[in-house]
C-alpha cells in the first residue's frame, strides 16, 4: 500500500505534464526540457549539501538516469508538437503497459499471468484507437506517434532497469535531472535558435519542474523500490483519464467518441491489472 501511495502521488503530478507541454509548445524542446529538469533537481540539493556522498553513484547508474529523464521527456515534447496532442498523449501512456509486459524479460523472478496479458491487450487496443482517431482528425498518420511510442518504451525500460543496477539513494534522482537538464541546454545552444521567455513561461516552467518533472520522479523511485513493478505499472493507467481531460481543456478539443473509447479501454486495463494477483 505504501508503494501504491507513492505511485499515485507521481501519477497525480504527471497528469498535468502534457497540458503544460502544450502550453509551452512555443519553447524549443531542448530548452524546455533543460530548464524544467534543472528546476526539478532542486529539491535534492539541500540533502546533498548535507551529505555529498548521496550523489556518488556508479557511472552506469547515472547513464541510466540520463537515458530515462532526458530522452523520455525530449521525445514526449516532440510528439506533442507533431501529432494531435490528445492522441499522442494516449500513445505515450503505453509505458505502464510496457512495464507490465517487460517485467518478466528484465526482472528476475517475475512471471506474467493471463490477467496481465489481457490488460496489456486492452491497453494496446486503446492506443490503437487513439492513433486512428488522430488520423481522422489530421487526415494523415502523423509521424509524431513514433516519438510518443519511443518515449513510452524508454520510460518503461528506465523504470525497470532501476531495479537492476546497484542500489542508490532516492536523492540521486536529483543528479539524474541536473545532468539531463545541463545536457539538454547544451543541445539547445548547439541545435536550436535562441528563444526569449516571457514571465508566464518561467512560471509554467517552474510548475512543470517542481511537479511533473521534479517531485514526481522522487515519488516514482520510492514506489519502484517498495512495490511490485507489474502492479505499479498497471496502476499508472489511471493517469490517462486525468491527463486527457486536462489536455482537452487546454487544447480546446471536443471529447470525441474515439478518445472516450480509447480512454475507457486503457482504464479497464488498469482495473483488470490491479486486481490480478
Amino acid at each position: 500500500m505504501q508503494a501504491n501511495f507513492y505511485a499515485l502521488g507521481a501519477i497525480a503530478l504527471w497528469a498535468s505534464l502534457a497540458s503544460l507541454g502544450v502550453s509551452l509548445a512555443h519553447v524549443p524542446p531542448f530548452l524546455l526540457t533543460g530548464i524544467a529538469l534543472i528546476i526539478g533537481s532542486i529539491p535534492a540539493w539541500p540533502f546533498v549539501l548535507r551529505d555529498p556522498s548521496q550523489w556518488r553513484i556508479p557511472l552506469r547508474t547515472l547513464a541510466l538516469g540520463v537515458y530515462g529523464l532526458f530522452a523520455y521527456h525530449f521525445l514526449l515534447f516532440i510528439a506533442l508538437r507533431n501529432a494531435p496532442p490528445v492522441e499522442a498523449n494516449l500513445v505515450n501512456y503505453l509505458w505502464p503497459l510496457f512495464i507490465v509486459v517487460l517485467s518478466p524479460v528484465l526482472l528476475p523472478g517475475i512471471r506474467l499471468r493471463w490477467p496481465h496479458v489481457l490488460a496489456a491487450l486492452l491497453g494496446f487496443g486503446g492506443a490503437a484507437i487513439a492513433i486512428l482517431g488522430g488520423r481522422e482528425l489530421s487526415g494523415t498518420l502523423a509521424w509524431g506517434y513514433v516519438p510518443a511510442f519511443a518515449a513510452a518504451l524508454i520510460w518503461a525500460t528506465y523504470s525497470l532497469m532501476t531495479k537492476r543496477v546497484a542500489a542508490f539513494p532516492t536523492t540521486a534522482i536529483g543528479l539524474f535531472g541536473l545532468v539531463s537538464g545541463v545536457l539538454s541546454l547544451l543541445c539547445h545552444v548547439a541545435l536550436e535558435p535562441a528563444a526569449t521567455l516571457a514571465p508566464r513561461d518561467w512560471l509554467l516552467l517552474a510548475v512543470m519542474g517542481l511537479g511533473p518533472l521534479g517531485a514526481s520522479f522522487f515519488l516514482w523511485d520510492k514506489a519502484l523500490k517498495l512495490g511490485d513493478a507489474r502492479h505499479i505499472g498497471i496502476l499508472s493507467y489511471i493517469t490517462p483519464l486525468a491527463s486527457t481531460a486536462l489536455l482537452i481543456v487546454v487544447s480546446g478539443r471536443a471529447f470525441s467518441g474515439s478518445i472516450a473509447l480509447a480512454t475507457a479501454l486503457i482504464i479497464s486495463a488498469a482495473i483488470l491489472g490491479v486486481r490480478a494477483k
